[in-house]
């Protein structure tokens, strides 16, 4: 059995990233060797003729369309990853100036919102910081990498000025 098409396809069919750990029960392959494959399969797909690139996010390893592809492709499969709850949660951090508090997210969505918060900081694509008796709530550069689009767009889009 070829290990690096065994890792290059748990990788794809998974819906969540995967750590080290995840990869190597899978597997059965040991960590230190699973660096390597992994690395070996980052490499490869940053090619210029590849569509995906190999990303490690906070919660493990992930294919992503590249960002010259996305908006192409969108259509076929919008944010499948993430929960309409996850994708209120980021609008309001859009469509509020950023950064902005939890206790402002939470207002508008209720107790769900904690989680969702907790869920999209795992992903990397917001970061929190404590304040008082809340937390602020801001986007990363990641977040921006992943939609494809800056702040300013997507503030755009939504006010319907695009």
């Amino acid at each position: 059995m070829n290990k690096k098409a065994l890792v290059e396809s748990a990788l794809f069919v998974s819906d969540k990233p995967l750590t080290l750990t995840k990869l190597s029960e899978i597997t059965n392959l040991p960590q230190n060797e699973l660096k390597q494959i992994i690395e070996k399969i980052r490499r490869e797909h940053s090619q210029e003729e590849k569509g995906m690139e190999l990303v490690e996010t906070p919660e493990g390893y992930e294919f992503r369309i590249k960002p010259q592809y996305r908006e192409k492709i969108a259509k076929l499969a919008p944010m499948s990853d993430l929960t309409e709850g996850q994708l209120r949660t980021l609008a309001l951090a859009v469509a509020i100036k950023p950064p902005v508090k939890q206790s402002t997210i939470v207002k508008y969505q209720g107790n769900k919102a904690y989680g969702y918060i907790e869920q999209l900081e795992k992903k990397g694509l917001i970061k929190t910081e404590k304040f008082s008796r809340t937390k602020i709530v801001k986007l990363t550069d990641e977040f921006e990498k992943y939609f494809g689009k800056s702040v300013e767009e997507l503030k755009k889009i939504l006010e319907g000025n695009v």
